[in-house]
């Protein structure tokens, strides 16, 4: 599954130079979160690590703040999870999640992005049981032996763990996320996370060559101007 991991990861990485694009995604998110699971970053674990995350990727501070004190109102837009799932170019399996105030208005966007790509969407669930829905953490350290008594004492139940480079990666079934990721801080001081996430991570990588690169390179960026999109999973490698 590491390796998998590994290959979707660079295949995954955000194709916009738009750092305003990436702020506004973060900040809906966050906004969401503290409105469902309540503003304090101390009792509100989701909103914790999803702020962690974004000051790793550079969103700044303001941005942050405005989104948690939006949220604070208790009033504004009401953002709903959608997630849409198909077979994008060359036949590779993409799982698209969204965050959005009209579902209609984000379909027909999600939609459009696979027919003008000769792509098509299918049905919830036509897709999403060839991937694994995995809490993965990262970080530096080569005592994979200590990192995975810390999770057994927790009683988590681990699904794969590897050392290689001088970085210990864990995966666990996502609703194992907040219990492995507090073993892991109280097992080693200072812990950094290089990589702190819930993703989907598929089962088998699917080749794609050719021409339907170029056209899965245009789906993947279509997709990603579309504001209501926040991720994008798939199983293709090229």
């Amino acid at each position: 599954m590491g390796r998998a991991y590994q290959n979707k990861k660079v295949s995954m990485a955000k194709t916009s130079d738009s750092n305003a694009k990436v702020y506004s995604k973060y900040s809906r998110e966050i906004y969401v979160c503290a409105k469902a699971g309540g503003v304090e970053i101390d009792g509100n674990l989701a909103l914790r690590s999803l702020v962690e995350r974004a000051k790793k990727d550079q969103v700044p501070a303001h941005v942050i703040d405005k989104a948690i004190d939006k949220a604070k109102g208790g009033g504004g837009e009401d953002f709903a999870v959608a997630r849409y799932e198909g077979f994008g170019p060359g036949s590779c399996m993409v799982i698209v999640d969204c965050l959005t105030d009209n579902p209609n208005r984000t379909f027909g966007d999600v939609r459009q992005c696979f027919t003008k790509t000769d792509s098509k969407i299918g049905t919830q669930g036509s897709v999403s049981h060839m991937f694994d829905h995995c809490a993965i953490l990262a970080f530096k350290g080569d005592d994979e032996e200590t990192a995975l008594e810390a999770l057994m004492m927790a009683d988590v139940d681990v699904t794969d763990i590897e050392s290689e480079d001088g970085i210990i990666t864990v995966f666990a079934p996502h609703t194992e996320y907040f219990k492995a990721k507090q073993a892991l801080a109280d097992s080693f001081e200072d812990i950094d996370f290089d990589v702190d996430q819930i993703q989907f991570v598929p089962q088998n990588m699917h080749p794609i060559n050719g021409d339907d690169v170029e056209v899965f390179e245009q789906f993947i960026e279509m997709l990603n101007d579309l504001d209501d999109v926040q991720n994008i999973y798939h199983n293709a490698e090229f």
